[in-house]
């Protein structure tokens, strides 16, 4: 597939602090991506730059094969729902999708009434009176119903509660089956949006930890539980991600996928196996990389086409 975004060698720095340090990445079209991390791991400033809403220290930007700063081409053809997007103070939600409406060449009217009947969004108030949840319906409607070629969704659902979620994520899908594009989630709710997104893309410090098909992620991780001497012989030299004991028991997290004679041999040595959901694995993976063991599996985890460093 054909790539719409292609960042080389990104840096952002901010004073004596990289906010971006070195990071490539590709993302192609029509899939939905996951860009996940931290508060503060430079999430927000890459989508940032890649929108023109701020612009590169040093490094390569592409998307649509153009740099998109002042640039109406590309601009006219993305999204940004932001998490502290601003508006005027006398508008209200109906002025911002007639706004929306004008601006996006596929916005659909009839889909953003949809949602905002169905996120029960008061469309008179002014937006500075709306409650959180509601300030984030705002822009998750104008995301979804923009129908841009790509859309970022920087931390959407803040302030809105479960069934509001679930009414965005699954309109999200429904709708992107519908009409395919580039989706890219910043999300902290790793559990939740793990059924979403098709790729993975991890950020800790300003540099990538993964980029990979979330399916290749899924069995990247076990956690080896029993007898705590038996775990301890087991996981030896392998990367441990994490490790706890109660008593006798020991609950260990090894990275790298199992093979079947590999799991056999868990079995028969009285030791139980546990999956490692997305969420856990990401948590580790941060934790050691926020740690500085530079043999951690940060330093070496392969994506499709490369080895990221």
């Amino acid at each position: 597939m054909t790539a719409v975004i292609e960042v080389n060698n990104l840096t952002k720095r901010y004073k004596d602090k990289n906010a971006l340090a070195g990071v490539s990445l590709s993302i192609e079209g029509n899939a939905i991506y996951g860009l996940l991390g931290r508060n503060g791991a430079g999430k927000t400033t890459l989508m940032s730059i890649l929108t023109a809403q701020n612009f590169e220290s040093a490094g390569t930007v592409k998307v649509f094969g153009e740099h998109p700063y002042e640039n109406s081409r590309v601009l006219s053809r993305i999204c940004f729902v932001r998490e502290s997007q601003k508006y005027p103070d006398d508008a209200t939600p109906r002025h911002a999708f007639k706004a929306a409406s004008l601006f996006f060449k596929n916005w659909d009217q009839g889909f953003a009434e949809q949602l905002i009947e169905e996120f029960q969004l008061p469309m008179k108030q002014t937006i500075k009176k709306l409650s959180r949840g509601q300030l984030s319906a705002v822009g998750v409607i104008i995301g979804l119903a923009s129908r841009a070629e790509i859309t970022f969704f920087d931390e959407p659902y803040l302030g809105l509660d479960a069934v509001a979620r679930q009414i965005f994520y699954d309109r999200l899908l429904e709708d992107y089956a519908e009409y395919p594009r580039t989706i890219i989630l910043s999300s902290h709710l790793i559990d939740e949006v793990s059924n979403l997104i098709e790729h993975v893309i991890v950020i800790d410090d300003g540099q990538i930890l993964m980029d990979e098909h979330t399916d290749a992620v899924r069995d990247r991780a076990v956690t080896v539980v029993g007898d705590s001497d038996k775990v301890d012989a087991w996981v030896q030299g392998r990367e441990v991600l994490h490790r706890e004991v109660l008593g006798r028991v020991a609950s260990v997290t090894v990275f790298g996928t199992l093979s079947d004679e590999e799991r056999a041999e868990v079995a028969a040595s009285g030791l139980d196996l546990a999956p490692v959901s997305l969420q856990q694995l990401i948590v580790r993976l941060t934790q050691k990389a926020s740690a500085g063991q530079k043999s951690g599996p940060s330093s070496h985890v392969v994506t499709d086409t490369k080895e990221v460093r």
